[in-house]
């Protein structure tokens, strides 16, 4: 497969970036296609596109959008079977993964289309001010390489349907992606410029999307040291800039809670995609009296995790997504072994039997102290750190003591106990008991973990501006 051409202005032009990456299965370590890079000139032209379309978009009506939408999604259903395959030999999610993936991103075409019907796009406050929602202008969409295909559609559609023009930038970790998503919009009928697709490194093409003084609005999904350099690179423009970035989130088991099932889960869900998603539990937190049998159950728990080529049937998680991944969470295992912390299962280096590939073992950690690097440190891995608490106000504490705040978890049997625990998180999104994830809640978190929401009518209303018009 090769990703030699950009979507622009609704064409397909050829790159001025003459750099070409190689993309790599992460299961064989072998290369199944290969991507040109834009460069700042390709991040131009795309930005005149966006704003030649945005002159007329911006005005269009609700119906003309919503039958936009509607042909998107029709698009991208029609490739979702195919991008689930793609998606186990880019990223080396399973497939089961994978089908999970697709289905969060139609629920983002769905979500919009029952909105735009009713939204109330023009409010009267009294009898002088009218409050009007119009939309930013021309958005950047900066996207990451574990979960490409939601994260670059789940800011374009409510982008688009704001009455915006995009330009995504997916990770040049995972351009295919970024190539088949483009593909398919073509096929939508897009207006041109509304949707533009480019791939490029961030220090070249990114930063010039970022900088340029015509883009309104950027929005990113990446590491906080990525985030922090976006946020700095906008800042002359004095550009929005909404970020989702990193988590550390805390896994906080009441003492009434159903320890055997609640640490199986939690087990689960810190390993689920390799442990590569910004939102997974990787910090369990637990009464201090009850370690060895959470210890226990976790060891047993992750023992019994399969891991391989993710297309095998009865796989659990596959291979980290590439070799800069690979290297970075198996230097973070060692140096936590050799600093002295207790490792309960797991370690550095590939599981058994398993000679290619960046497969790492089901790691964990524990008791772990608060303050240790691989407590506070996001690692982006199946690693999970266990942690102990005296008392509930305790767990707070140890729950909070991150310098992030994307998303937290609790286990308990009195519900409005752990509702009440929650609130007293400093993190985003909260999940009590396990449930499941839902497109109606804003997602997004505190502190280095960005800022803004998306999802649902919070996400949509990311991309408006709000003007108050008075007599």
């Amino acid at each position: 497969m090769k990703a030699d051409k950009f979507l622009v202005g609704g064409e397909w032009v050829d790159p001025h970036g003459s750099e070409v990456v190689q993309s790599i299965n992460p299961s064989t370590e072998e290369a199944i296609g290969e991507a040109v890079l834009g460069d700042a000139q390709d991040a131009d032209r795309a930005v005149s596109a966006a704003k030649q379309a945005f002159t007329t978009w911006q005005t269009s009506s609700i119906e003309e959008r919503i039958a936009v939408i509607r042909r998107m999604r029709a698009a991208y259903e029609a490739i979702a079977p195919e991008m689930e395959r793609h998606l186990t030999r880019e990223i080396g999610l399973t497939p089961m993964t994978a089908q999970g993936q697709t289905r969060m991103t139609l629920s983002h075409f769905d979500v919009v289309l029952g909105l735009l019907p009713t939204y109330e796009f023009a409010q009267r406050r009294g009898e002088t001010i009218t409050l009007r929602r119009e939309p930013v202008g021309v958005v950047v969409a900066i996207t990451s390489w574990n979960a490409p295909v939601n994260q670059m559609l789940c800011k374009a559609i409510p982008a688009i349907a704001a009455g915006c023009t995009v330009i995504v930038k997916p990770s040049e970790l995972a351009p295919l992606c970024g190539h088949m998503v483009a593909e398919a919009m073509a096929q939508a009928n897009v207006p041109q410029g509304v949707f533009n697709l480019l791939n490029g490194r961030g220090g070249d093409c990114g930063r010039r999307l970022v900088e340029h003084p015509d883009v309104a609005m950027v929005s990113v999904t990446g590491s906080v040291a990525g985030g922090g350099a976006i946020a700095q690179a906008a800042a002359p423009t004095i550009k929005r800039v909404h970020q989702e970035l990193g988590g550390k989130s805390p896994n906080i088991l009441m003492p009434d809670a159903d320890f055997p099932a609640a640490v199986k889960m939690g087990v689960m869900l810190c390993m689920m995609a390799a442990g590569q998603v910004c939102a997974a539990p990787t910090r369990m937190i637990v009464p201090e009296d009850r370690f060895e049998e959470v210890a226990e159950l976790a060891i047993a728990a992750a023992e019994g995790l399969k891991v391989g080529p993710p297309d095998v049937e009865g796989t659990n998680f596959g291979p980290l997504s590439n070799r800069a991944q690979f290297e970075r969470v198996n230097g973070i295992i060692a140096d936590a072994i050799s600093s002295g912390e207790s490792l309960l299962t797991g370690g550095p280096g590939r599981p058994e039997g398993l000679e290619r590939g960046w497969f790492a073992h089901p790691t964990i950690f524990g008791p772990v102290a608060p303050d240790a690097r691989i407590a506070r440190e996001e690692i982006f891995g199946p690693v999970l750190c266990i942690l102990t608490y005296r008392d509930l106000d305790h767990a707070v504490e140890v729950a909070n003591a991150t310098d992030y705040g994307l998303a937290a978890w609790i286990a308990g049997t009195d519900v409005e106990q752990a509702r009440r625990l929650g609130a007293r998180i400093r993190a985003g999104y909260v999940n009590i008991n396990y449930p499941p994830w839902t497109p109606d809640a804003p997602f997004g978190g505190y502190g280095r973990s960005g800022n803004g929401r998306q999802y649902g009518v919070w996400g949509f209303e990311e991309f408006l501006e709000l003007k108050a018009v008075v007599g």
